[in-house]
């Protein structure tokens, strides 16, 4: 009788892959796939969401996270001299439909910030700043206490992609380039005047070291100031997308006083009754 053994012919099954490990094998089969000659590397949604449904991964999530991959502003990205992006933006999932979110987005931008259409597509509208007289009345006078904050920036853009069961995925983004421009702008302004000051001083055999105290004291001042200056233009701006997306939520519906309602009302506020 033979003694040989049977082979065991069981297999132990690998260990699961947590996250990161799974994130690196997905990365790295998108990496050899699109450098595969049988692929241009390519893919449509709808062959996105069955990759990610043969890993486990939520068809309502792929889907909202195409949408913001759609809606990433890509041109205004970076920091510049005083350390702020060039745009700021704010997004949210909302209940709607695509035109009545894009109508409502149009009449409080044009309505209430007193912005104008640029351009406009099927999914996205783009603001930019009136400079009226009617606008600038509005703006200098605060008429309706709003601070008309968006006009600060160059242009303000609405897009609006579907996700799943009627909800949208709104991004809301602003161009605060021209506002940081302006900003450096002072700065070098400050820098030139302290220059001509310490060539004056030089001029009038003052020390070399007194001469340049004024290219020192007024570019750190006005650099300080002009980062400050900025970064709050940057944080109000930011503030004024969030509420519109808060209003967006809540489905309100923008109103249109006309110049001389909002007048008559601030006016009426401002006197005192007995």
């Amino acid at each position: 009788m033979s003694d040989s053994k049977v082979p065991d012919t069981s297999v132990t099954p690998p260990a699961p892959l947590d996250r990161a490990a799974m994130e690196r094998v997905l990365a790295r089969a998108a990496e050899l796939q699109a450098r595969s000659a049988e692929t241009t590397g390519a893919m449509t949604d709808q062959q996105i969401v069955e990759l990610g449904k043969e890993v486990g991964l939520s068809s309502a999530h792929l889907r909202q996270a195409l949408a913001e991959e759609r809606t990433r502003p890509r041109a205004l990205e970076g920091r510049g001299f005083l350390g702020g992006a060039a745009s700021v933006s704010a997004e949210r999932v909302v209940r709607g439909t695509l035109p009545e979110i894009l109508t409502a987005l149009d009449t409080w931008m044009e309505k209430d910030e007193w912005l104008q259409i640029r351009r406009q597509f099927a999914d996205r509208i783009v603001w930019e700043p009136r400079h009226d007289f009617e606008g600038g009345v509005r703006r200098m006078f605060n008429v309706g206490g709003r601070g008309y904050m968006l006009s600060k920036a160059s242009s303000v853009g609405a897009t609006v992609v579907p996700t799943e069961d009627g909800r949208m995925l709104v991004r809301l983004d602003a161009d605060i380039s021209g506002a940081r421009r302006a900003a450096v702008g002072g700065v070098a302004g400050a820098v030139t005047g302290g220059v001509v000051t310490g060539g004056i001083l030089l001029v009038l055999n003052f020390a070399a070291v007194v001469a340049a105290a004024p290219v020192v004291i007024l570019g750190v001042a006005s650099y300080l100031g002009a980062r400050a200056s900025y970064g709050s233009v940057a944080a109000r701006v930011q503030l004024a997308l969030e509420q519109t997306l808060d209003r967006l939520e809540r489905g309100e519906r923008a109103n249109n006083p006309s110049l001389l309602k909002l007048i008559a009302q601030a006016a009426g506020a401002a006197i005192p009754r007995h």
